[in-house]
């Protein structure tokens, strides 16, 4: 086993080091991102009173000019990496910003559009009262893209073009905050089956509108982020969170491998996230990180008694972090959840990776 997560490691931190120079043209025509904070590049801060916010320092300390940008990170996140991955030069712009500004998404050249907010989950009712786009939202805002693209392109066009694109998911881990947050008396089994059932509805509807290339991010073991250590007396992680996270990943699996069946074009990669992290802080050292368990930017207790802001304790040696904040990974972090996702082996993401499918016509 320790051979074979030498090997796993090596090759992603080889992955990293030559990110720079494996980017080319796009390999897709356009990226589609739904989801939380962990691929959210903006969304939240064109929501009037949403509290889900990181349009302030210290967040975007090392991003260009460390100028804040709504990201959930001190630079870029996995959003960002996967996208130039595939050949972008960035990643796609906020739905909520192409919007704002006249035509946008009546133009000719399109490379998709990131619906993914701060705080959403797979049910409506999570973090409905900070005011974020709730995945059933974020797929209606997905249709105002398709209407405008069928209305530029055609619906063959649009239909040919959709079915050649990248579709990324990455949610889940707000539904298990909520859970254990509000003491929510449903028993797991039952509670994952709700959010099961929620999840098939979602890849269905958008493999209705044209979908068929899914690339889905696991849930983390959210037990080990910083805000959740600080209610274990050693600072260890919650393991009753990780049994949870680790349940929520076996149960997508197995829907995954089900809608596949049913969906005859359907493709999909699944990240397994709750491995690739597990044992980089089993092994902090095979990744080039030193701190684990501390958030990089807050205060109080392992740092991650009070939120990221302009007032909080900032770490210096960024890159030695795995947790940005009192939840969100570093930009480090989110580059190797990116780099593992897109050409990792089969133990992180199975059945094919992200390149393998943005490749598979």
């Amino acid at each position: 086993m320790e051979n074979i997560y030498v090997s796993s490691s090596l090759f992603v931190i080889l992955c990293i080091a030559t990110f720079t120079i494996q980017l080319a043209n796009a390999t897709v025509p356009a990226i589609y991102i739904f989801g939380d904070s962990i691929v959210d590049v903006g969304t939240n801060t064109y929501i009037p009173g949403s509290t889900a916010r990181a349009n302030f320092p210290f967040n975007g300390v090392d991003f260009a000019h460390s100028r804040p940008t709504g990201r959930f990170s001190n630079g870029l996140n996995s959003a960002d990496f996967l996208a130039k991955l595939m050949g972008f030069k960035r990643s796609p712009q906020p739905y909520l910003f192409l919007v704002s500004l006249q035509s946008s998404l009546k133009r000719r050249k399109h490379r998709g559009a990131n619906f993914a907010s701060g705080g959403a989950g797979l049910l409506d009712t999570t973090n409905e009262a900070r005011k974020v786009v709730s995945l059933t939202k974020q797929i209606q805002q997905f249709f105002t893209v398709y209407n405008n693209r069928v209305a530029v392109l055609g619906s063959d066009a649009t239909k040919k073009m959709l079915s050649k694109s990248l579709f990324f998911v990455s949610v889940g881990s707000n539904d298990i905050f909520v859970y254990f947050s509000t003491n929510n008396t449903m028993p797991p089994v039952l509670y994952i089956t709700h959010l099961m059932h929620q999840y098939e509805a979602y890849i269905k509807t958008l493999y209705n509108f044209g979908a068929r290339k899914f690339g889905i991010i696991g849930v983390p073991p959210i037990g080990c982020c910083p805000a959740r250590r600080v209610y274990n007396a050693t600072g260890g992680c919650l393991e009753g969170m990780n049994n949870f996270a680790r349940a929520f990943h076996f149960a997508l699996d197995t829907l995954m491998r089900k809608i596949s069946s049913e969906l005859p074009e359907m493709k999909y990669s699944l990240g397994n996230t709750h491995e690739l992290i597990i044992n980089v802080i089993q092994n902090p050292s095979h990744f080039n990180l030193k701190d684990v368990e501390t958030a990089c930017c807050g205060a109080g207790r392992l740092n991650a008694e009070i939120p990221c802001n302009v007032t909080s304790n900032l770490c210096v040696n960024r890159k030695e972090y795995l947790f940005w904040d009192m939840c969100h990974p570093t930009q480090t972090a989110s580059q190797l959840v990116a780099v593992t996702l897109y050409d990792g082996p089969p133990r992180f993401v199975t059945p094919i990776n992200f390149h393998q499918l943005a490749d598979d016509n």
